[in-house]
């Protein structure tokens, strides 16, 4: 398998979105953890829930096509090179981006002309929406539209990946080659292992409803959130795939014969 397929095209999309989408709150939290300026301001809270949020759709989005393109491979092979075209790929990888980035727009515009008059510490190790609008000291009841509209984007991409997957499962048990079936759910349980751990994440953050947490409580979910999903999902990628594997070995090779040359 060629490092261009669409596979590994989406990959290297997904693993850029996590560095950028770990770097909006890892170096802020980090600072605040060492420094005894632990303060935000409020244009940065702002840029940091925008671009947190617009990755987190990005990639929710990405994920989404990955479950498309794995569709297609199992369930049309022959049919797979001519639909999943590089040019394809780079159409899906763009609507992610465009959706991402525009779909959060209205909302961080319509905080950012909020009036804000009451403490000002966020109970949260990051800006995000909830802390930030217990803050204002106006009506916010128009959140609940808001966040009814993303439960539906983060439901939407999820039925659209089960479904996907639901099929999948279905077409490979009926392969009558059981070498055959244990190839196909090899390629499939890498991407379903990131979608279990991305999508089981965002559940528990953003669709608990009116379900309220202590501080701890609500700390932990952020940190397996924010940072410790993005950490696992590149090792998940590497150990479940067997050319990433390959390619590993042959770096240690590499790097163990040049120590022996070098003595």
């Amino acid at each position: 398998m060629a490092l261009h397929t669409p596979m590994y095209f989406f990959i290297s999309v997904l693993s850029f979105l996590e560095i950028w989408y770990t770097t909006t709150t890892i170096p802020k939290m980090l600072s605040s953890l060492v420094s005894e300026q632990k303060t935000i301001s409020l244009a940065g809270c702002l840029m940091q829930m925008y671009f947190f949020h617009s990755l987190g759709i990005t990639e929710g989005c990405v994920l989404t096509a990955m479950a498309i393109d794995r569709y297609i491979a199992i369930c049309n092979p022959l049919r797979y090179p001519t639909i999943m075209t590089p040019k394809l790929c780079i159409q899906l990888t763009a609507g992610s981006c465009l959706c991402g980035f525009l779909l959060v727009l209205p909302e961080i515009t319509w905080i950012a002309n909020l009036p804000f008059c009451g403490s000002n510490q966020i109970r949260q190790i990051f800006c995000d929406f909830t802390p930030v609008l217990s803050l204002a000291c106006t009506d916010t009841s128009l959140v609940v539209i808001v966040d009814a509209i993303h439960a539906v984007e983060i439901l939407a991409s999820f039925l659209v990946i089960a479904l996907s997957y639901i099929r999948i499962i279905l077409v490979i048990l009926v392969m009558p080659s059981a070498e055959g079936r244990r190839k196909a759910f090899s390629t499939c349980a890498t991407h379903l292992a990131v979608f279990l751990l991305f999508f089981g994440s965002v559940a528990v953050m953003y669709l608990r409803f009116s379900a309220t947490y202590s501080v701890f409580w609500d700390t932990v979910i952020a940190v397996t959130f924010v940072i410790l999903a993005p950490f696992l999902n590149p090792i998940i990628y590497s150990l479940r795939n067997k050319d990433m594997k390959d390619a590993i070995g042959r770096i240690f090779r590499y790097q163990k014969r040049a120590g022996g040359t070098g003595r």
